[in-house]
């Protein structure tokens, strides 16, 4: 029977494009926000155990920033394709996608599970010999990938719902997950109101149980409140034309944020040869810049259905006024990072107990590493455009040449000067090497894809 669910066109091809970006960006912000909130209190509460509490979960950052590369990698797949098919009127692909993408969020968990399992000892080996980090980060990096079926689930159906335009849902999920986190952390980590003192493995527990919440909550909203497509397994087989499709664009993706795991498994490598301090620091960094960060991949996550749908919908306009509205966004809110950095380092670095060791090599390092701020709202903006128009492949070259080509080798011979404060210059450097990729690939992209539409 044919699907008569939609009769009217959806608002991504008809509202005014500032009030729908922001109207799809906002809540996902807000919650990406609360999300990085969360990020910061979970390390702030860590860091009350031990420095070396706070070095195993930052050396662990590589894996889970994997995991979240799977998972985004695979959802920027099922999302472009999601709402590519809405916009193409066709409802049957949008369904299919859902479903197979639903599937495919599955055996990444079982992929990662069997990491957590087999796994967590020996990489944590690979960075230090120190005992008391080893011990720290398996018992974190154990609980954190035995329950990913959680996050998984979590992005997977946030996803659905960011394609369909009904972003206010992922806020409430998102939010509502991070909350649960916050909460749990002290009680678990410290042993309040009568639970065991569990350290680091506390703070992962407080971690899958959020997530495993906001999955389940975002499950009943796919459910009750997203009309436009249908999750059904009834008969369900693997499609796998709608799998390709997902991952013509996933596979670029996760390839991309891949590439963050191991520049930061490398810089690991390379701060941790000075002194565990310095790993300690580069995993404050991430913890902190995540709240600059967050937002504007907010912003991309409304943009990407936008630009998709429009795309599909044939409507040049309504592309190149969104593509111009976030990259203006993008930009304002580096420079308000880049301005807390520079003038307030110590301050946040004392939110983490910072020894004066810490503050030595942190307030540097926040300082220097903040000038690529400049710069990198427009690459990121730029890099989702490009895969909401399926050319995915362009963002994994302007991330290979960033973090693999620039960054990580830079990085390496500034280390070669004997000092830390040196390392932290690679990333300015790098960001440098990014913007003009991106501004190369954007003017491809507008003369092969949307110059044409019309």
């Amino acid at each position: 029977m044919e699907d008569t669910k939609i009769q009217t066109e959806n608002k991504m091809g008809i509202m005014p494009e500032n009030k729908l970006l922001l109207s799809m960006s906002i809540p996902i912000m807000i919650s990406m926000l609360v999300q990085a909130l969360y990020n910061i209190v979970d390390s702030i509460f860590v860091a009350q155990i031990n420095e070396n509490a706070l070095t195993a979960v930052s050396l662990a950052f590589p894996v889970q920033n994997l995991m979240v590369a799977f998972g985004a990698g695979t959802g920027v797949g099922i999302n472009a394709l999601l709402s590519r098919s809405l916009g193409e009127k066709n409802f049957e692909n949008a369904n299919k996608a859902a479903d197979n993408g639903i599937f495919l969020a599955f055996l990444n968990f079982i992929l990662f599970a069997l990491f957590g399992i087999f796994g967590s000892e020996i990489f944590f080996k690979t960075q230090t010999n120190i005992p008391e980090i080893i011990g720290y980060g398996k018992s974190y990096l154990f609980i954190c990938l035995l329950f990913s079926f959680g996050a998984f689930g979590q992005i997977t159906f946030e996803r659905l719902l960011q394609s369909t335009g009904k972003t206010i849902y992922t806020m409430i999920t998102q939010s509502t997950g991070a909350i649960i986190n916050i909460i749990f952390d002290p009680i678990f980590i410290f042993g309040w109101f009568g639970f065991p003192k569990m350290g680091v493995a506390g703070a992962a527990i407080a971690t899958v149980m959020g997530q495993i919440c906001a999955m389940l909550l975002a499950l009943y909203f796919n459910v009750k409140k997203n009309h436009e497509i249908k999750i059904s397994f009834k008969g369900f087989r693997p499609d796998a034309n709608i799998i390709k499709k997902i991952y013509a664009v996933g596979i670029p993706s996760i390839i991309m944020l891949s590439i963050g795991s191991v520049m930061t498994y490398g810089m690991n490598r390379i701060l941790i040869s000075f002194t565990s301090t310095a790993t300690a620091v580069f995993g404050v960094y991430f913890k902190l810049q995540s709240f600059i960060f967050m937002p504007i991949f907010g912003l991309n996550n409304g943009m990407v259905p936008i630009i998709s749908y429009n795309f599909g919908a044939r409507k040049r306009e309504r592309i190149i006024k969104t593509i111009k509205l976030a990259v203006t966004y993008a930009v304002c809110i580096m420079l308000i990072g880049f301005g807390v950095f520079q003038l307030f380092p110590d301050k946040l670095l004392m939110m983490f107990n910072a020894s004066d060791e810490m503050l030595s090599i942190g307030v540097s390092a926040l300082k220097t590493i903040s000038f690529s701020f400049l710069f990198a709202g427009f690459c990121i903006v730029a890099g989702s455009v490009f895969q909401a128009l399926g050319n995915g492949i362009l963002s994994l070259t302007v991330s290979v040449v960033r973090q693999l080509v620039v960054l990580l080798p830079a990085a390496f011979l500034l280390s070669l000067t004997g000092d830390v404060n040196a390392v932290w210059w690679s990333f300015p450097i790098a960001e440098i090497a990014s913007v003009t990729f991106s501004s190369i690939f954007m003017r491809y992209v507008y003369v092969k894809e949307i110059k044409p539409i019309g």
